[in-house]
């Protein structure tokens, strides 16, 4: 049974943060939420400030920036007179995370970036790991190609996923999820990102939900420090302790992208960093 999260309410002075690093392509980033129920065993952000030094387990709270819309179509008003915004949500937090069914934070601020103009917000960057966002699927459709729906499907193996994101969605649900919002016309791409053990099928699953493209990217290029933060986790030792020794490596992404290029055109196969930009 999952523990009672401690849910609290804030009213943050700004939303729209200003991208760097791997998120550098875009002119910004917005997160919905601090903290993430999902609580990934690999996730980056259990090292940086906000989860350190927090004083509670990670993935045992969850911050809501609530009724923040207004001020969000404010800040997309100002900062797009200066260039278009391209926007990454979420970099920190997963926007569809189970606070989400009440709150319906991303849904409000989707609806905003619906009704900026392109010459105002160019592009929207959705990452998620929920099936949730096909709620939204209504929303999504009406910001057209200017919106991409990033789902995270780092395998394809339940046992997998229970070992390492036991609090995140099923794997099956997300396949459906894929389906559904490819079928619907939405922008999609599936992140196997970070690689974890997985089948041979994966890539066949992948491609018969019909989804545009996918990106593949791992602990050593996508944790922000070469995979130090991943490995100041403890994730090798999870790793060996459950005989996948073999997948912790650098090289362990290229199985994956092998399979993928039997099923997919190359050009719709993304790896690291470029698969997550604009």
């Amino acid at each position: 049974m999952s523990r009672q999260k401690s849910i609290k309410v804030t009213a943050p002075k700004r939303l729209l943060l200003p991208a760097s690093g791997f998120l550098s392509g875009y002119t910004h980033t917005l997160n919905p939420y601090v903290g993430c129920a999902f609580a990934c065993s690999y996730c980056y952000v259990r090292e940086m400030p906000v989860a350190k030094f927090r004083g509670s387990p990670w993935g045992d709270w969850v911050d809501v920036k609530a009724n923040t819309a207004s001020l969000l179509s404010r800040e997309l008003k100002r900062a797009g007179r200066k260039k278009p915004v391209t926007v990454f949500m979420s970099s920190a937090t997963d926007p569809y995370q189970p606070e989400e069914f009440r709150a319906c934070l991303t849904r409000s601020w989707l609806e905003v970036m619906a009704a900026s103009p392109p010459e105002e917000l160019a592009f929207v960057m959705v990452q998620t790991r929920s099936p949730l966002v096909t709620r939204d699927i209504d929303v999504l459709r009406r910001l057209g190609p200017r919106v991409r729906v990033s789902l995270t499907i780092e395998t394809d193996m339940e046992s997998v996923r229970k070992l390492f994101t036991p609090a995140a969605p099923p794997i099956a649900a997300r396949f459906a999820a894929l389906r559904r919002l490819a079928e619907a016309g939405v922008p999609t791409q599936a992140a196997v990102s970070p690689v974890l053990p997985c089948s041979d099928g994966l890539a066949d699953r992948l491609a018969e939900t019909g989804v545009d493209r996918v990106v593949i990217d791992d602990y050593f290029m996508g944790d922000g420090s070469q995979g130090r933060r991943t490995e100041r986790l403890g994730m090798r030792e999870l790793y060996r302790a459950n005989g996948y020794d073999g997948w912790y490596d650098r090289g362990a992404y290229l199985r994956v992208r092998e399979q993928l290029a039997r099923r997919f055109e190359a050009q719709r196969i993304r790896v690291s960093q470029v698969g997550f930009m604009p």
